[in-house]
């Protein structure tokens, strides 16, 4: 029986979404004939640890799915003993790659696709505390749907289940390595408010996602495009396309890929970073690798420790952070373009080799872009006053900081590139500990 793990990363209180992730794993079982693997990784403080060690324990049953809820404690035991089973170099680095003390949004999915090899599953698809499902008819439109019907079939015997096809005759033999939707609701990365107060401000921030080299018409269509996900319209009929995946068109809280993406190359490790674990749409396009992009999009709604206090701070550094993040990205893009079918072997696999001397070069690049790019935003947040002057102000003493982090987290990558093969066969041969965590006693009684 195929096995798929279902995985939900979380360091926040969500109970709501656990029991909404399971009942898309009984649909998938139950539609699918499939084995589901319900996995939470959960990072969270000991009274949400208990709620949701709660949450599962009180789950129906339902056949065909399994539940895996892992604390940290039993991530890490699971890790070091992958880690040493591997016999990487630097294991104690490598351990703290997968499961740093920070915030890391490519290492908790890293620690999923781990924890799918040991579970034999043949993809990972992955949803995300803070959103939920749309309805229809009072009835819950689960993503899992679109993508059960085509990941992993050879890509012309995906025709059939889209509703629209753009697959190119060389491809077709490919498989289809990634399914994926977006999202409707507020902006995926908590920037409205930036918007709502200046426009020109937002634009001058937002554009530095940008490459430098790009014309001003092309930054501003970026701008206007970014972070909206699937725009507020409902789901009332499945719409879906194969062929090269338009990942502006995919977010990681509505994604299925592939076993041959995922055990291949990882996702950059990098901490306190949002948007570090979207470079795998990147790999896939780039490599010529068939996908789907469906409508059946997620509702996302935010945590309200984002717009306040330290937790305002906390979100911000990571999104300085995604914008420094892309002068190491762009040229490992830029180069994976240029390569294009060249970056898969004679089997349709990604070559690890091509990546990882691409990512390696990436981290001699000039940091003078950088540099630039702390300026326009400090002058941009003072001009905003209030809460974004003294977020500027906070960031005067760490800059350099700032800066020798986004060189490290490039060169980290690759130090986890160069150990994801002998990691990945490691972990198909341990067994993960017990399904659920205990209730912290702290929490009890």
């Amino acid at each position: 029986m195929r096995r798929i793990c279902l995985a939900l990363p979380t360091n926040r209180a969500c109970a709501g979404a656990i029991a909404d992730v399971a009942g898309e794993a009984a649909h998938a079982a139950a539609e699918f004939g499939v084995e589901v693997h319900l996995l939470v990784l959960d990072s969270s403080g000991p009274a949400a640890l208990a709620e949701h060690t709660r949450t599962v324990r009180a789950l129906p049953p339902a056949p065909g799915v399994v539940v895996h809820h892992l604390d940290e404690k039993r991530q890490g035991d699971f890790l070091r003993r992958t880690v040493r089973r591997a016999g990487v170099a630097e294991p104690e680095r490598v351990l703290d790659l997968l499961l740093p003390d920070a915030v890391s949004y490519g290492a908790c999915t890293n620690r999923a696709f781990l924890v799918a090899a040991a579970l034999g599953c043949t993809s990972v698809h992955r949803r995300d505390s803070d959103s939920t499902y749309q309805l229809l008819d009072g009835k819950p439109v689960f993503p899992i749907r679109q993508e059960l019907r085509s990941l992993g079939l050879r890509a012309a015997d995906a025709v059939p289940g889209v509703t629209k096809s753009l697959l190119e005759p060389a491809d077709a033999a490919k498989p289809v390595s990634l399914v994926g939707g977006s999202f409707i609701g507020e902006l995926s990365v908590d920037v409205g408010e930036i918007r709502e107060l200046d426009p020109d401000v937002y634009y001058d921030v937002v554009s530095l996602w940008a490459p430098p080299v790009w014309t001003e018409e092309q930054k501003r269509e970026l701008v206007a495009d970014s972070f909206t996900g699937g725009g507020t319209e409902p789901f009332t009929r499945d719409e879906s396309v194969l062929g090269a995946p338009d990942i502006r068109r995919i977010d990681m809280c509505n994604l299925g890929l592939h076993h041959e993406v995922y055990e291949r190359i990882p996702l950059p490790p990098a901490t306190d970073t949002i948007g570090s674990d979207y470079f795998l749409l990147h790999v896939v396009l780039d490599a010529t690798l068939p996908g789907v992009v469906h409508n059946r999009h997620i509702v996302n709604h935010y945590t309200p420790e984002r717009r306040t206090g330290a937790g305002f701070t906390a979100y911000q550094v990571r999104f300085v952070k995604f914008l420094l993040s892309m002068l190491y990205l762009y040229p490992v893009y830029g180069g994976m373009t240029v390569t294009a079918g060249a970056l898969l072997d004679e089997q349709h696999r990604v070559r690890v080799d091509a990546v990882l001397d691409m990512v390696r070069r990436s981290t001699g690049t000039d940091r003078a872009e950088n540099v630039r790019r702390l300026t326009v935003i400090d002058r941009s947040y003072r001009q905003l006053g209030g809460k974004y002057a003294e977020f500027a102000e906070h960031l005067v003493p760490i800059r350099e900081r700032l800066l020798d982090e986004a060189q490290a987290d490039a060169e980290d990558f690759a130090r986890l590139i160069e150990a994801w093969g002998p990691l990945v066969a490691a972990a198909r041969t341990e067994e993960l500990p017990e399904a659920a965590a205990p209730v912290p006693e702290a929490a009890t009684g």
